[in-house]
């Protein structure tokens, strides 16, 4: 296929499945704690908006949540596929985090969220906070296991390699390595930026439909205060996670740099944009600002970096790859946090709801949030190569023993099947956007309810059905 081989439609095709999945529980886990701040604003102040909301954004929440099962599903069966000699390596490290994943974050979100979606008028009031807010920790439960893991690949510790297989000797380190608390903090502030920009493009859109009910406007002043106080945040840890990967994966932080070599006497300048080219072993077209990069990757002035040229060429990411996805990324970031300060100014001048450029902007700032977490995944991922487990398996080593026919047939189905099936719900999820909250009925009439009764599977008759005598006697 398009001459790529077998190792290369394997990583295409855990890459394609991963950016569809990773997408879904980073919205699941933003949108859960936010069903959980709306009810307890509503169990606090009784303000018929906030349930209003709630009840909104939990349908959105269920679509969202099972696409993100479906899709997890389908990722993980592909340790044992196209990736079997990664797994009966590591498997002894992976096997287990995940399990735990399962055994208390999934378990956790299924035993609640029954009670969440469908008991808000058949449990009391407590009991169904307690159910959202325990689907809520679930979700950032889930968050710690599966990156705990994907960390341990980064920056594995605490094992051993006993007969060509690893051996866990301290699940502490094996859990909580070098990278596990940058990242997870890096990925849940990205999850709720994500889900803050997507709530803020749904009141933005509404609001510039002239839709400008108290629903929406609180949810797009709740989702602008989100990205305010969050983007600085979430630019301070990123700032962090750099310098732990500059300490324990150099080579991933000079090629996202575009960074060759050092010249005695000189700082690191910071290269803006450019073209690494892997076979000339340089940046081309480079637009620099001097002493920048030392400062920003290593805090100092003077600071210095491991250049490319240091590691074996065999041993180097991709820099032409992560080079731009790592500037998409800051780019997106650097809009959010100025989407937050105008909207500060907005609202302290009172125009938050009536400035159709920055509604405008809030709208097409929607995505930006999933468009960022993929073009991060794909730096500290394609970063990360040629090592599957960094500096211990490489990539190559990993693969199933598949032909490229078998692995281009899979990939296309894949591609096929997911657009069609996730395209649908996400078009279905989308729709529900579109018609925006509604005042919701605490106590509907009586025969709403009967209405909303399931007929039997096998019939569409109701349940008093009448004999068609009874029915002849009656129009007579």
């Amino acid at each position: 296929m398009f001459g790529l081989t077998a190792l290369e439609l394997a990583r295409i095709q855990f890459g394609f499945t991963i950016s569809f999945h990773i997408v879904f529980p980073a919205i699941t886990i933003g949108l859960a704690s936010y069903l959980a701040v709306l009810e307890g604003l509503w169990l606090w102040r009784q303000e018929a908006v906030y349930r209003d909301l709630y009840h909104f954004w939990s349908k959105i929440f269920a679509v969202n949540f099972a696409m993100g099962v479906v899709s997890g599903l389908v990722m993980a069966y592909q340790f044992g596929t196209n990736w079997s000699y990664f797994s009966s390596f590591a498997g002894s490290v992976t096997g287990p985090l995940l399990t735990y994943e399962v055994l208390t974050a999934f378990f956790l979100e299924a035993g609640f969220l029954g009670v969440m979606l469908f008991g808000w008028n058949k449990v009391g009031p407590g009991l169904h906070f307690f159910a959202t807010i325990m689907v809520a920790l679930g979700t950032l439960i889930s968050a710690t296991w599966i990156l705990a893991s994907n960390s341990w690949m980064q920056t594995p510790q605490g094992f051993e390699v006993i007969n060509g297989r690893v051996v866990p000797v301290d699940w502490l380190k094996v859990i909580f390595n070098p990278s596990f608390p940058y990242r997870l903090a890096h990925m849940t502030i990205a999850a709720y930026l994500t889900t803050a920009l997507f709530v803020g493009a749904s009141g933005a859109w509404h609001l510039l439909r002239a839709n400008a009910t108290p629903a929406v406007r609180t949810m797009l002043s709740m989702a602008m205060w989100m990205v305010l106080v969050v983007a600085p945040i979430q630019i301070l840890v990123g700032d962090q996670h750099g310098l732990n990967t500059l300490e324990h994966q150099p080579a991933k932080i000079a090629a996202l740099e575009g960074h060759w070599e050092n010249i005695p006497g000189e700082s690191v300048p910071l290269i803006l944009f450019g073209l690494p080219d892997m076979a000339a072993e340089t940046t081309r077209f480079a637009i620099e600002i001097p002493y920048l990069g030392s400062l920003i990757l290593t805090h100092d002035i003077n600071g210095h970096i491991p250049g490319l040229k240091e590691f074996a060429p065999e041993d180097r990411p991709n820099s032409t790859v992560v080079f731009w996805t790592f500037r998409l990324m800051v780019g997106l970031g650097v809009l959010m946090l100025l989407l937050g300060l105008w909207s500060l100014y907005l609202r302290w001048r009172g125009g938050l709801y009536y400035s159709r450029p920055f509604l405008r902007f809030a709208t097409l700032m929607g995505p930006a949030g999933v468009i960022a977490i993929l073009a991060g995944w794909l730096t500290t991922e394609i970063g990360r190569q040629p090592w599957v487990v960094y500096g211990v398996m490489r990539t190559k080593d990993a693969v199933s023993n598949h032909s490229a026919l078998a692995l281009s047939t899979t990939l296309i189905m894949f591609v096929i099947m997911y657009c069609a099936v996730f395209g649908t719900g996400v078009s279905y999820m989308l729709k529900l956007v579109a018609k925006g909250p509604q005042p919701f009925d605490e106590h509907p009439p009586h025969d709403k309810i009967q209405s909303q009764r399931p007929a039997r599977p096998l019939s569409a008759a109701p349940d008093n059905v009448e004999s068609a005598a009874d029915a002849g006697r009656k129009e007579a």
